[in-house]
């Protein structure tokens, strides 16, 4: 099997959830110097009432089970709505489909939670100071917006959104929240095949619109070509972890 039918055969697996299983020891990312995971189940043990925004399949707000008595999480994305359902409804999570865009108005009630959890959904801030109680916290990690920018350089496009640190910490305070934590984070990614790239671009189509290996294999070969001169496919991220409270 040449080159380009590997890449085809890449864009053709399924893709589910949140799951990045199948390029496990193919894509290498740095560690973050923070465990989302471990702070938000600590917050979930001291909370009542929780809401988890973009919960994508639900294989990470899962892991934090148990839960209290009322917990809620959204999704927008159909497919990924469908399995986060059988995973969380077990778990006596209700799970509702809700893109939570930067201008709609959630489908909850003022001060409903004492805990909001968000990891890579957008959200707008005075949204989540109105549904969330006083004294309550929510917890964010954040795709910055220039995250992966030198790789979409190489396909010919730029980051569309700037979901920048201190713009949202700003937005937060305007909102009247009170920042407790704020740290922000650039390290690197690695992925040891073109094939990798290809199912990442393929399973999260924002970061290359409209990619397709026919489109984009002029792309592609010029990754190709960087491994062939012993250079490694390596590009920087961006990410931001904010915890307030009201």
């Amino acid at each position: 099997m040449d080159l380009i039918e590997k890449w085809k055969k890449e864009e053709k697996v399924p893709f589910s959830g949140w799951d990045f299983s199948h390029l496990k020891n193919r894509m290498i990312e740095e560690k973050l110097p923070w465990n989302y995971n471990l702070l938000a189940k600590k917050l979930i043990r001291k909370s009542k009432a929780v809401l988890d925004m973009g919960t994508g399949g639900g294989e990470i707000f899962s892991s934090f089970a148990p839960f209290p008595t009322h917990v809620v999480a959204t999704e927008g994305y159909k497919p990924n709505h469908v399995i986060a359902r059988k995973r969380l409804e077990p778990l006596k999570v209700k799970v509702i489909k809700f893109s939570n865009s930067l201008t709609r108005r959630m489908p909850f009630k003022n001060e409903e939670f004492d805990l909001i959890l968000n990891r890579h959904d957008a959200f707008n801030s005075n949204e989540i100071f109105r549904i969330l109680k006083k004294n309550g916290t929510f917890l964010t990690q954040q795709v910055e917006g220039s995250n992966l920018a030198d790789l979409m350089k190489i396909f010919g496009v730029k980051p569309k959104w700037d979901n920048s640190f201190e713009a949202t910490k700003r937005a937060l305070i305007k909102s009247g929240f009170t920042v407790k934590t704020a740290k922000e984070w650039k390290g690197k990614i690695v992925f040891k095949d073109v094939g990798a790239v290809t199912y990442l671009l393929k399973s999260v189509p924002w970061v290359v619109e409209g990619f397709s290996v026919e489109k984009n294999l002029r792309h592609l070969r010029m990754l190709q070509d960087k491994i062939d001169n012993k250079k490694r496919l390596e590009f920087k991220q961006s990410k931001f972890l904010i915890k307030a409270t009201k």
